[in-house]
């Protein structure tokens, strides 16, 4: 995954975003390997999703949890994509062994961070 270090993205509250694909960092800010794993599942999501489908999708569910949890960080903890990305961001080898459509899986699931 390629890390492109700036001084804008992500916003100050996030260590790294991933757009398209792309890892963005703030100078400054050491780059984990658990990050660049949970970017990974990211990336296979939206590529699944053909990019756009997985933004749209990902921020009308945030509107969803949103008005469920009523907390902006507790909505972001509970969208789909990033349960399975939480769930699995310290398995190595778990991109090779991950089935297609596999954040689906974490629709109905419990949440798993509340704030």
């Amino acid at each position: 995954m390629k890390i492109i270090y700036n001084k804008w993205l992500p916003p100050k509250r996030f260590d790294a975003i991933n757009l398209f694909g792309y890892l963005f960092a703030r100078y400054g800010i050491k780059v984990s390997g658990r990050t660049i794993q949970h970017e990974s599942i990211h990336s296979r999501q939206m590529r699944e999703m053909l990019y756009l489908f997985f933004y749209l999708w990902y921020g009308v569910e945030w509107l969803i949890r949103l008005a469920q949890y009523r907390n902006a960080m507790t909505a972001y903890y509970n969208i789909s994509f990033e349960r399975e990305a939480y769930a699995n961001d310290r398995s190595e080898n778990y991109l090779t062994a991950r089935k297609s459509w596999a954040w689906c899986r974490y629709l109905k699931k419990e949440r798993i961070i509340t704030s």
